[in-house]
């Protein structure tokens, strides 16, 4: 069993290794950061990043993988519209608006990218299956993700110029028009 202080420990060493990733990843982009950088900016050794951390990518998905059990389980426990449960994921990006910034930026990374985007739709598909004889099945998961990452990136990039409600509600009605769309397709390819 581990003592509070050292669990206290832990704490502080992940957020340092975050909180330097982000640094670096503004500084030089993301694909450029190097464990060597991230612990020395963190001021933390290397054998206490590999206590943590397989490599850098497993620094960044155990960041988004913690976010989206939150999100989950605020989902999950809560019982809320859809509308409040998007609002709540936007209020998480507000809250830690510098890393995703980082990672979804310019100097970010395309594999932070994909990822979050099948994150999203893997959140969405089951909602969305497949109408029988669907010639496009997962298309609808897929195109929703693409939205809600576009819109993301769009908001981190400008800023944050609107509240997190005001972009989750946005968002949610660029999404509900490809719902929509998508639940007037017949079953088969357009035209038959």
């Amino acid at each position: 069993m581990s003592s509070p202080t050292e669990n206290l420990r832990v704490r502080r060493t992940r957020k340092l290794l975050r909180e330097a990733l982000v640094d670096l990843i503004e500084e030089r982009g993301f694909d450029q950061v190097t464990v060597g950088e991230i612990t020395a900016r963190a001021m933390v050794s290397r054998a206490s990043f590999y206590r943590n951390y397989r490599d850098k990518y497993h620094l960044v998905e155990q960041i988004f993988d913690e976010a989206m059990a939150q999100v989950r389980g605020t989902v999950e426990a809560d019982e809320q519209p859809p509308l409040e449960r998007w609002v709540a994921f936007f209020e998480h990006l507000d809250a830690y608006h510098r890393m995703y910034g980082a990672l979804l930026g310019r100097r970010g990374s395309p594999w932070f990218a994909q990822r979050m985007r099948a994150a999203l739709a893997d959140m969405v598909a089951p909602h969305f299956p497949p109408p029988e004889n669907s010639v496009a099945p997962g298309l609808v998961p897929s195109v929703l993700s693409s939205v809600f990452a576009a819109s993301i990136t769009w908001w981190l990039e400008g800023g944050r110029p609107v509240p997190p409600r005001e972009i989750a509600t946005r968002s949610a009605q660029l999404a509900g028009a490809v719902i929509a769309e998508a639940n007037g397709w017949r079953a088969g390819p357009p035209g038959r």
